[in-house]
């Protein structure tokens, strides 16, 4: 086996990821699902799932830099693991019981939001550990590819097995895939690092990961660029749905289906991002990234009933395969100029900036959407995407090729 699936660790932290992240999307699709059909949810009751499951990287996603920065990273992923299985675990259960409510839903929601944060945070630190530096845009690339087919094959999966299980049924499958994810960890071999015994401040230590973000050009242009691209990504992604419906009239399936095909641009940007790392180099398989990424929102706006819907699916497609190229390359430039006794930290920071972001968006989205048309505030997504590229631009990746050494 060639390239970083031929070391045991990696293939392992990679194998755990895979199955994890379709239970990602079972749950992604079948929560909500619960809420609506067996508690009559109300819509503002059924968003609030949402918001609930963000809420954690505003709370504690800081600290938990911090924290995670104090351990080492593979039992705070296991941990992570175990406690999201049996918080997810407690829903069908409670489900089949008769007694699942509101509130325990809300609860399990942002609890295992809470161990998701943790869960990320060490994810990207322990990464470094089992790749060499130069392997970091492939294994990147192989954990993006696990993201994009559990994305386009997670809602269908979850919808069969709530077809044939019911919604407890999908639940409980996703409650093992956290199981099935936490065996893998165990299983990796590599020393884990223990960080240097050291006096502990947590705001010393917050402090310390903000810095290296700040004073790093190219940490704080990418840190810049994903909270801008993430406010109006979320105003993007809060009208869209409204806009589909009722400006392209479109019906229930064929709003799945071209859900489908936006996801095959981030499935391509997988298989080919490593190879466009290789042969332009990291820094500029990031720009062309960005460059996708930051045009093709503009194009969706110019969609219309009929076949203008062409421009729809160029929009989300090609912005798809962009959001996986920049993913892989920032997220790779990162672990390779952060300090690896720093790195919980800088990503938690990066993280927080990137979610808590995300509420402000949508509500500016919808404000927008309501004062004007949906149209223009797809318009206004579109140029704001397009205008924060430049924060790339005016950055030393501008003149640099390969990952820093």
């Amino acid at each position: 086996m060639k390239g970083v699936l031929g070391a045991p660790d990696f293939r392992r932290l990679w194998l755990a990821d895979a199955l994890s992240q379709v239970g990602d999307r079972i749950d992604f699709l079948v929560i909500p699902l619960l809420a609506t059909t067996t508690l009559a949810a109300s819509v503002i009751e059924v968003s609030l799932l949402r918001t609930l499951s963000t809420l954690p990287y505003l709370l504690i996603g800081l600290p938990a830099g911090a924290w995670c920065d104090r351990m080492r990273s593979r039992p705070v992923l296991v941990a992570a693991d175990v406690g999201r299985a049996l918080l997810i675990g407690s829903l069908p259960i409670a489900a089949l019981s008769g007694s699942l409510t509101l509130g325990h839903l809300y609860a399990v929601v942002l609890l295992t939001g809470a161990f998701s944060v943790f869960f990320n945070v060490a994810h990207q630190t322990c990464l470094p550990q089992l790749v060499e530096r130069d392997q970091l845009p492939e294994a990147n690339a192989r954990l993006q590819t696990n993201l994009s087919v559990a994305a386009i094959s997670g809602p269908g999966l979850g919808g069969l097995i709530v077809q044939f299980a019911g919604s407890a049924g999908a639940i409980a499958v996703d409650a093992l895939t956290y199981v099935w994810s936490a065996l893998w960890l165990r299983r990796i071999r590599t020393p884990d690092a223990l960080p240097e015994p050291a006096e502990r401040n947590l705001r010393r230590e917050i402090g310390e990961g903000l810095r290296i973000l700040l004073h790093s050009p190219i940490l704080r242009a990418i840190a810049v660029h994903s909270a801008v691209s993430s406010l109006f990504q979320s105003m993007f992604m809060a009208v869209s749905m409204v806009f589909v419906v009722r400006d392209m009239h479109l019906a229930p399936y064929a709003i799945g289906l071209l859900g489908t095909l936006f996801l095959t641009g981030a499935l391509l940007a997988s298989a080919v991002a490593r190879p466009l790392g290789t042969r332009f180099g990291a820094a500029q398989a990031l720009y062309l990234g960005a460059a996708v990424y930051s045009v093709s929102f503009l194009l969706a706006a110019f969609a219309t009933p009929g076949w203008g819907l062409v421009w729809w699916v160029l929009g989300n497609a090609g912005s798809s395969f962009g959001i996986i190229v920049l993913n892989v390359y920032t997220t790779s430039f990162r672990q390779a100029i952060t300090p690896r006794h720093l790195l919980g930290r800088v990503s938690s920071v990066s993280q927080t900036l990137v979610f808590g972001v995300a509420p402000i968006g949508s509500l500016v989205g919808g404000l927008i959407a309501e004062l004007t048309t949906t149209r223009v505030t797809l318009y206004v997504c579109g140029i704001g995407i397009l205008a924060a590229s430049a924060i790339l631009l005016a950055s030393p990746l501008r003149g640099m090729r390969d990952l820093p050494s």
